[in-house]
C-alpha cells in the first residue's frame, strides 16, 4: 500500500475491474448455492441475470434478495483489499454494478421490477459507502515506526 505520485494505469485499473467483477459473480454463485440451491431442482444463470427471480412474494425470491445482498458485503471486504482508496470504492462499485445492469438486459431484457431495482441499488449503495468507510479507517491508522536505540 504505497500512496506516493498517482499513476494513471489503465492495465491495473482493468486488471481491478476484472477481479472485482468475477469475485463478485464467484461469491454471488456460492451464496446462490447455499440459500437457493437446496430450495430448486436446477440451478442456471437465471438467478443471477434475470429480474424476474428477485421477487419478495416467495421464499425462493428471498433467498436470491439475500445473496444479492450478502455479496455485496462480501464486496466490501474485496474492495478493502482489492481496490484500497476510498476515493475509488464508488467508481469502482458503481463500474460493477453498471457491467451487471448491462449483462442484465442482454440476458433478460430491461429489468421491468421494482424489487430488482431496489436490491441493486442497496447493493450499490452498502458497496459504494461501506467500501469508503473501511478504506478510510485502514488510510487513517498509523503508520507504525521502528525505533532504535544506540547503546552509546
Amino acid at each position: 500500500m504505497f500512496y506516493g505520485a498517482v499513476v494513471w494505469d489503465p492495465c491495473l485499473i482493468v486488471g481491478q475491474i476484472v477481479c472485482l467483477q468475477c469475485l463478485y459473480y464467484i461469491t454471488l454463485g456460492m451464496f446462490l448455492s447455499l440459500l437457493v440451491g437446496t430450495r430448486v431442482s436446477r440451478m442456471s444463470l437465471v438467478y443471477f441475470f434475470d429480474y424476474v427471480t428477485i421477487t419478495a412474494s416467495t421464499i425462493t425470491g428471498w433467498c436470491v434478495i439475500a445473496s444479492f445482498l450478502l455479496t455485496s458485503l462480501a464486496g466490501v471486504v474485496y474492495m478493502l483489499y482489492l481496490i484500497e482508496r476510498a476515493k475509488k470504492c464508488l467508481d469502482f462499485s458503481a463500474t460493477l454494478y453498471i457491467i451487471h445492469i448491462f449483462i442484465c438486459i442482454v440476458y433478460g431484457g430491461w429489468p421491468s421490477s421494482i424489487t430488482w431495482w431496489i436490491v441493486n441499488g442497496t447493493g450499490i449503495a452498502v458497496m459504494a459507502l461501506l467500501g469508503e468507510y473501511l478504506c478510510i479507517k485502514r488510510e487513517r491508522r498509523e503508520i507504525p515506526i521502528a525505533r532504535y536505540r544506540s547503546n552509546v
